[in-house]
C-alpha cells in the first residue's frame, strides 16, 4: 500500500510557493488516493489537474498500481483547518456544536483558538456574538444561499 506520509509529501510539494494546502486526504487499501484541497483565493479545476499531474510523475505505477483523484473542498464540505475558518471570514456559516446546538450567522472573526459567529436579532432581539472554541464545534458549513 502507498504511503499516505509520501503522498501528502508530494502534493505539499506541488503546491509550494501557492496559497494552496491540503484539506483532507484518505488512501483506500486498494490504492485509491483521494486528495481534497483549498486555497486563499479558491481552488481552480487546472489547480487539481496541475496537482495531480505533479504527484502522478514522482509515482511509479509498475512499482505499484494506484488511482489518484485531486478535488477541491467544495462548499457542501465542512470546515477543518483554522485556515478555512479565517478565509471565509465575512461569509454566513450553519454551525452545529457538541453540545448540538444549531447557529447560523456570519463570521466575524477566526483566530487561532477559535471563532465569532454574529447571530442576527429578531425584531425585538439584538445580533448576538458567540465566541466559539474549535474543540467546540462538530461542524461548520458555508452557508450557500441562493
Amino acid at each position: 500500500m502507498i504511503e499516505k506520509i509520501r503522498i501528502l509529501e508530494l502534493v505539499n510539494s506541488a503546491l509550494e510557493g501557492s496559497d494552496k494546502f491540503v484539506v483532507n486526504m484518505k488512501i483506500t487499501p486498494d490504492n485509491r488516493i483521494f486528495v481534497d484541497i483549498d486555497g486563499d483565493s479558491g481552488v481552480t479545476i487546472d489547480d487539481c489537474i496541475a496537482v495531480s499531474r505533479a504527484v502522478e510523475s514522482r509515482l511509479d505505477r509498475d512499482e505499484e498500481d494506484f488511482e489518484l483523484n485531486v478535488g477541491s473542498a467544495g462548499l457542501d464540505q465542512p470546515l477543518k483547518l483554522t485556515r478555512q475558518y479565517r478565509k471565509n471570514v465575512g461569509r454566513d456559516l450553519e454551525v452545529t456544536t457538541v453540545d448540538g446546538e444549531h447557529l447560523e450567522g456570519t463570521l466575524s472573526e477566526a483566530g487561532g483558538e477559535g471563532i465569532v459567529l454574529t447571530v442576527p436579532g429578531g425584531r425585538r432581539q439584538a445580533p448576538a456574538e458567540h465566541r466559539l472554541a474549535y474543540a467546540d464545534i462538530k461542524s461548520a458549513r458555508v452557508a450557500v444561499r441562493f
